[in-house]
């Protein structure tokens, strides 16, 4: 089996000059870590205040794929940021600039400054499903039963 195995392209277009590619950070990391693109400026965020960064980038995601938006474990662990939406996904037909929500912890403003590693993208295989009214749903074992149905701790 080759290793890694093939994946279809990402493509990156520029939207900004001075937007940073995406980059693993290690070699086997599953996300490539995003950079605010804020050229000439930083960003306050309030405590509790959630805000769209851009990241000067737009992307040709390949049919049948998607990127997951996904929070930085470091932010979220030493300054309580997250995605509110996480994770987001970006589609394959979507081509605008791809921007990430953050939401700021409850304890101090955040400084956002250009280049800084604000989130991270992992490219997902997802099946495309075709919706099929039907009249009854197929026996489970499961059945209808919700929230802590199936036991365990």
């Amino acid at each position: 089996m080759d290793w890694p195995p093939q994946t279809p392209q990402l493509q990156l277009a520029r939207v900004h000059p001075e937007a940073i590619l995406p980059r693993r950070m290690s070699d086997l990391a599953a996300g490539l870590d995003l950079c605010a693109c804020l050229p000439g400026g930083s960003l306050r965020v309030a405590p509790g205040e959630r805000v769209m960064v851009p990241t000067g980038w737009s992307m040709a995601v390949p049919p049948g794929w998607e990127i997951q938006i996904r929070p930085r474990s470091g932010l979220a662990k030493k300054r309580g940021i997250t995605i509110p939406n996480s994770p987001g996904t970006i589609d394959a037909d979507y081509r605008g600039e791809v921007q990430v929500i953050l939401c700021n912890g409850p304890d101090e403003a955040l400084e956002i400054q250009h280049g800084d590693r604000i989130a991270q993208m992992v490219v997902c295989p997802v099946a495309l499903v075709e919706p099929v009214l039907v009249e009854t749903l197929p026996e489970s074992g499961r059945g209808s039963g919700g929230f802590g149905s199936t036991g365990g701790r």
